[in-house]
């Protein structure tokens, strides 16, 4: 388990979570990045932006 940095609730993640796999908190909905497995710690994961054919 870790700790959402949005909204502080615990956040339960696979057994064995991967560096930049995708999870999402279940209080908040944010989605957070895996950023080490050792020990597990998130980020907000970035936003998608649309590059319009640029």
């Amino acid at each position: 388990m870790v700790i959402c940095p949005e909204c502080e609730s615990s956040v339960a993640l696979a057994e064995a979570p991967k560096v930049s796999e995708i999870v999402e908190c279940g209080g908040c909905s944010v989605e957070l990045e895996v950023l080490t497995v050792d020990p597990v710690q998130v980020v907000l994961a970035p936003e998608v932006e649309e590059d319009w054919g640029e």
